[in-house]
């Protein structure tokens, strides 16, 4: 009983100072928006912006890696900080104002009485890489005028290397969101100041006039026969 006291204390000593130890924090990433300027005008194109749809299983914090053979996994040395979906809007609708030299621009559903005069409806349907993948970026965009018409739409793939590491991974997809930015904004400047379609007025038709009434037609006298007088007589 003498001999096992030390050994369970000594037990409980090394239990406490492994309970001291720490695991490492996982790194947490955020796209970069690179670094736009502030639009200068206060006015400027108005853009709706969104919806922006985005893939199913980028929709988590989860930092996700393409590996060779195409399938993913979860990196174990980070993962996003927050809410990727959200974070996509911002970079391209920081990009965007930069860009088209404009404050207003609005995220879908937009606000009360704004009335865009372009609206991009933007799919991104992968966005990743891994450590010997490049970054890929695959979205399709949708431009609607004023007047809810389609103006363009474009299917777009994008590739972006990168040095392995999950931090130049991130570094890498940021990149390909701004060169999206780029090609949005190039294909929204032809529709600044586009003129609105007019329908014109059309005047009532006037009330159709009532149908007169039909005067009442006298009776119908048939007409009588003559009577045949040529009768034959015969005298005896």
């Amino acid at each position: 009983m003498i001999m096992r006291f030390p050994l369970a204390l000594m037990l409980a000593s090394l239990l406490g100072l492994a309970g001291c130890v720490h695991s490492p924090p996982v790194p947490m990433f955020q796209l970069d928006a690179g670094t736009p300027e502030v639009p200068s005008k206060n006015a400027g194109i108005q853009v709706l912006l969104g919806p922006v749809t985005v893939a199913d299983y980028l929709q988590r914090e989860t930092l996700l890696q393409r590996q060779p053979d195409g399938s993913l996994t979860a990196a174990p040395d980070g993962r996003w900080a927050g809410s990727l979906a959200a974070d996509i809007d911002q970079v391209l609708l920081r990009q965007l104002s930069w860009r088209l030299d404009s404050q207003r621009l609005v995220l879908a559903p937009g606000n009360p009485g704004f009335t865009p005069e372009v609206q991009v409806l933007l799919t991104i349907s992968r966005l990743d890489s891994g450590p010997q993948r490049p970054a890929v970026l695959e979205a399709q965009w949708r431009l609607l005028d004023r007047a809810g018409q389609l103006r363009d739409s474009r299917l777009v793939r994008l590739e972006e290397s990168h040095a392995g590491t999950s931090a130049d991974q991130v570094r890498a997809q940021s990149e390909l969101l701004q060169q999206l930015a780029e090609q949005l904004a190039a294909a929204v400047k032809p529709l600044e100041g586009q003129p609105v379609a007019v329908e014109p007025v059309r005047k009532p038709a006037a009330p159709a006039a009532p149908a007169k009434a039909k005067e009442p037609q006298p009776p119908k006298i048939p007409m009588a026969a003559p009577v045949r007088t040529d009768v034959e007589v015969f005298r005896f």
